[in-house]
C-alpha cells in the first residue's frame, strides 16, 4: 500500500524518537564512601538542572564504596527517576570511575563531570552551560580560590600545575582546573577513543584539544565527610600525569647522566694530572666513598625513572579492562539495558 508522503514525512524515525527520550545532559559523579553528602547534593543537583529547563539525567558512580553509599543510591534512584548508577565490582580509582560515568552517560548534547563533596558548587553548573551555549566543546571551572584546603596543599597544587606547563609539551595542562567541567558531545566521544590504563583525566581533558573556555569559581570545603586524596595518592597522582604525557624525565636522566660521566672525567683527569707532576697520592677511602655512593645513587635514580616508564608499557600490554561494572542501573529517562 502507498502511504502519502505528507504521512511519511509526519511519521518519526526510531532514530529521532531515541533522540527525544533521551537526556540532553548528563552529569557524571565519581564516589567512594560518601553516604554523608549524596542527599545533599543531590538536592542541589536538581535545583539547578531543573531550572535549566532541559531533559537531563544524573550518572553516579560507586566505586566499590563500603560505607552505605550503594544501599542510599539505591533508594535514591527509587524515587529520583532521571538517576541513574553505575557500581564498579571493587575500587578502581577515581580516574577509572570518571570513565565509567563517561562511557554510560546517555547524554545526546554535552556532559558534565562534577565531584560529590560539594567543593565544586553544582551552582555553577549555569555557568558552564552558558559558556558552552556560546560555542564552546570544553567549558572548566578554574579555581579562584580554594576553601578549606591548607597552605601546603595548595602550595603543591600550584607547583605542580606550573611544572606541567614547563614540562608538559603539546598538551598544556590549563592552571588551577580540577575535573570540574562540561564537555560537548563530540569532545566525549573523542575523549572515550583513549583507552589507556595509566589514566590521568586532566592531561586527557586537555590532550583532546577543541575550543575551550574557563569559567572561574570560589572552590567551597567539603560539605561533610573526609577526603579520600592523602600526600602520598597526591604525589602518585602527579607522577601519573608528568610520565603520562611527557618524556622530559627521561631525557633528564640522560643529560643527568652526561653531566656526571664529565664530572668523574674531569675529576679523574686531575687525580692522573696530579700524580704525575706532583706525585700527588690517589685520595683515600673518603673520597672513594664520595664518588661511589654519588654514581651509585645516579644509576639507581635513572633506573627509577626508566622503571616508570617500562611499569606502563607492561600494563598496557596486558590489556586489562579499564574498570568491571558489577551492576548498572540506567535513569528512566533512557532506554540502555540494565
Amino acid at each position: 500500500m502507498n502511504v502519502p508522503l505528507s504521512l511519511q514525512n509526519a511519521r518519526p524515525s526510531l532514530q529521532t524518537l531515541a533522540a527525544d527520550s533521551a537526556p540532553s545532559l548528563s552529569i557524571v559523579v565519581p564516589l567512594y564512601n560518601e553516604v554523608e553528602v549524596i542527599e545533599e547534593f543531590h538536592r542541589r543537583l536538581v535545583a539547578v538542572m531543573d531550572a535549566t529547563g532541559r531533559r537531563w539525567e544524573v550518572v553516579y558512580v560507586d566505586d566499590g564504596s563500603r560505607d552505605g553509599s550503594a544501599a542510599l543510591l539505591q533508594a535514591l534512584q527509587q524515587r529520583a527517576p532521571n538517576a541513574a548508577v553505575v557500581s564498579l565490582s571493587r575500587n578502581f580509582g577515581k580516574e577509572a570511575a570518571m570513565t565509567a560515568g563517561l562511557d554510560h552517560a546517555q547524554a545526546t548534547d554535552a556532559v558534565m563531570v562534577i565531584d560529590i563533596d560539594l567543593q565544586d558548587p553544582p551552582e555553577v553548573i549555569p555557568d558552564l552551560i552558558a559558556g558552552w551555549q556560546r560555542g564552546f566543546d570544553v567549558v572548566y571551572a578554574q579555581r579562584r580560590s580554594r576553601a578549606g584546603e591548607g597552605w601546603l596543599k595548595k602550595a603543591t597544587a600550584h607547583g605542580f600545575y606550573r611544572v606541567m606547563a614547563r614540562i608538559g609539551g603539546p598538551v598544556q595542562l590549563p592552571p588551577d582546573v580540577g575535573d570540574f567541567r562540561l564537555m560537548s558531545r563530540r569532545a566525549v566521544d573523542a575523549l572515550l577513543r583513549l583507552r589507556e590504563r595509566h589514566r590521568f583525566m586532566k592531561g586527557l581533558f586537555a590532550w583532546v584539544g577543541f575550543p575551550s573556555l574557563a569559567v572561574p569559581y570560589d572552590r567551597a570545603a567539603r560539605a561533610a565527610g573526609r577526603t579520600k586524596w592523602n600526600y602520598a595518592r597526591l604525589l602518585d597522582l602527579s607522577i601519573e600525569g608528568i610520565t603520562s604525557f611527557t618524556t622530559v624525565p627521561l631525557r633528564m636522566a640522560t643529560w643527568l647522566g652526561l653531566v656526571t660521566a664529565l664530572i668523574a672525567l674531569a675529576y679523574g683527569a686531575r687525580v692522573v694530572l696530579m700524580a704525575l707532576f706532583y706525585g700527588d697520592p690517589v685520595p683515600g677511602y673518603p673520597s672513594l666513598m664520595t664518588v661511589v655512593l654519588l654514581l651509585g645513587s645516579v644509576q639507581l635514580m635513572t633506573l627509577g625513572v626508566i622503571g616508570e616508564y617500562l611499569g606502563r608499557i607492561f600494563n598496557e600490554a596486558k590489556q586489562r579492562p579499564l574498570y568491571i561494572v558489577s551492576e548498572h542501573r540506567p535513569s528512566g529517562l533512557s532506554d540502555a539495558p540494565a
